[in-house]
């Protein structure tokens, strides 16, 4: 019988993935499977045993054996998981002190994966929660946030982590700003939907986003306004690859299109977003890269009656302000013309909906480039006014995070290549979005559209940038080097206003505005002209673009949008020749 024990254990113990396991990594889940694998091999080594009526077996021998086998195969699994795992890499690694703040389900399994980390040392836990506080975790104590302060000088620590992936954007806020001044680098998991899979790592951990100090709450989004101009439709939209292209690309993606067209005139920014989607893997939807230009009626219109398109997003723009303003003529033909061509052929091919990606530099604009998305607004809106069955719409919003030319990656790289900042002003201040929220509205406003509506996205509250700036330097760990601290790490220089640039952002041109079914979408009845007036105007824009004649353009674009008051003069701008 002694000799037929392995016979018995070993099918059992591979039926049970005892061996597939990686020692390692061994849990709990794991110990449960040898606990029962076990547990079957004992009673059916007792059975054969008792049916082969083998004299000299007691009957307590089966529990015995039971208890020495959990103990030789769980243990010798334990002490090899123990001895990989401890004082994981090298001796003389030297590792980091950290605190994990939130002592919840997140932290804890955070605690699980620091220990297999050669970088980290896990010193405490940070938890508002009084119930938790001066207990311990794991042999970690749980401390309050009152002590942080203290923890932080007598465990020198270096790092604080945040595993707060459920708490509202508000507390986060809140946490953020008591850690701000704090001699710390501070960094975070994602949220409750990005841990879906469950798996803490410690790879999940990023750096503390600015989005996190907005203090806006995200609305609920309607579903069925996400679905209505996307679901089973063939839909196109124009400057994929850019930053707000290729995030409604992969919104779009998931909406279930029955075709999304990628239409981009660069090459590689649109191989980029086609291998990403077709990572994605959604084999229901089609999804087509065309290179080509929206300034190229011929290409735009073969693509939307070839495929049949139903709806639109217009994201197609030059919108780097100094650029366009160093080149109107191309900013005039890109983002003007580009855009009536568009919609002329949308007209022409029964598109069912057109959204165009607007900005708040629209409003009373201080420079071309906003002055050229001012005059493609009224293009739309007049072109609403004809008799057809495309429904124009615009939607407009002011800074997105992340996006190229924002503020926020030109920080970053400036702090981690020891400053200066350079901030053009220090009471400039601007309106942020992240790039997913705007895009999620964006979509859900060009499913309200009546023909001609200006929507107008809720951005929260204002940031001074210059705060901005002192807030990612505090955050990366680092100090502000200025007259009251000259032995900082990070100088912020002020360099002055770039051309075009004006210290502050509008979202309106009037005050006239209504509420629509999403409470941070707003919908605005603005003055327009109509096409008999405009559709001369913007001929004559085009010639003197396709001329170079930038004194004519200039003179052109004040006409059409009166509101425009130019900060620099046309002679002392370098212009393509």
């Amino acid at each position: 019988v002694i000799l037929g024990a392995p016979v018995i254990a070993i099918p059992i113990f591979v039926r049970f993935g005892l061996y597939q396991s990686v020692v390692r990594y061994i849990g709990y889940k794991s110990l449960w499977s040898i606990g029962q694998a076990v547990i079957l091999y004992g009673i059916l080594w007792g059975l054969i045993g008792f049916m082969a009526a083998v004299e000299g077996i007691p009957r307590s021998v089966i529990l015995i054996n039971c208890i020495l086998s959990l103990f030789v195969v769980g243990g010798s699994r334990m002490l090899a998981r123990w001895l990989l795992t401890v004082d994981k890499g090298s001796s003389n690694t030297q590792k980091s002190n950290v605190i994990i703040y939130g002592a919840g389900s997140a932290g804890r399994q955070l605690s699980t994966a620091l220990q297999l980390s050669a970088e980290y040392n896990h010193v405490a836990f940070v938890d508002d929660n009084t119930a938790k506080q001066g207990s311990t975790i794991n042999n970690i104590p749980v401390e309050s946030g009152n002590e942080l302060s203290a923890l932080i000088e007598s465990q020198e620590v270096s790092e604080v982590l945040l595993a707060l992936p459920s708490v509202s954007r508000k507390h986060r806020n809140e946490i953020i700003e008591i850690l701000r001044p704090l001699p710390v680098y501070v960094r975070s998991l994602p949220s409750v939907s990005e841990l879906a899979q469950g798996k803490v790592k410690i790879e999940d951990l990023r750096e503390v986003s600015i989005k996190d100090l907005l203090g806006r709450e995200l609305a609920e989004p309607n579903n069925e306004l996400l679905k209505t101009k996307i679901t089973d439709k063939a839909v196109m939209v124009t400057g994929a690859g850019g930053s707000i292209g290729s995030e409604l690309c992969r919104q779009i993606l998931f909406l279930k299109p029955k075709q999304l067209i990628l239409f981009e005139i660069n090459e590689f920014s649109l191989y980029q977003i086609e291998q990403e989607l077709g990572n994605i893997g959604m084999p229901y939807v089609e999804i087509i890269p065309i290179l080509g230009s929206v300034r190229d009626r011929g290409r735009v219109e073969k693509v939307c009656g070839y495929f049949g398109v139903q709806t639109i997003y217009h994201a197609a723009a030059y919108k780097h302000v100094p650029l366009v303003e160093f080149n109107n003529s191309e900013g005039v033909l890109n983002n003007i013309i580009g855009t009536k061509i568009v919609a002329e052929v949308a007209i022409a091919a029964k598109v069912e909906t057109f959204v165009f990606i607007s900005t708040d530099k629209a409003v009373r604009p201080t420079n071309t480039m906003g002055t050229t998305k001012r005059v493609a607004e009224l293009v739309l809106q007049a072109l609403a006014e004809m008799d057809h069955n495309t429904c124009f719409t615009m939607v407009r919003f002011g800074n997105v995070l992340g996006s190229s030319g924002s503020v926020i990656p030109l920080f970053k790289k400036q702090i981690k290549e020891g400053g200066p900042i350079t901030v053009t002003h220090e009471d400039i201040v601007r309106y942020f979005m992240t790039i997913p929220e705007a895009v999620e509205l964006v979509i859900q406003a060009g499913a309200m559209c009546d023909g001609g509506d200006v929507f107008v996205l809720d951005m929260g509250e204002p940031v001074r940038i210059y705060d901005l700036a002192v807030r990612m330097i505090q955050l990366s760990g680092l100090q502000v080097c200025d007259e009251a601290n000259p032995g900082g790490d990070i100088e912020i220089k002020i360099t002055g206003l770039r051309p075009g640039e004006k210290l502050y952002e509008e979202l309106l041109v009037g005050d006239n505005t209504s509420e629509t079914e999403n409470p941070l979408i707003m919908r605005a009845k603005e003055s327009m002209l109509h096409w008999d007036k405009l559709s001369g105007l913007v001929n004559e824009l085009e010639s003197a673009s396709i001329n170079s004649e930038h004194e004519r353009v200039r003179e052109l674009l004040l006409e059409v949008v009166p509101e425009f008051t130019p900060q620099c003069a046309i002679e002392d701008l370098l212009y393509d020749q």
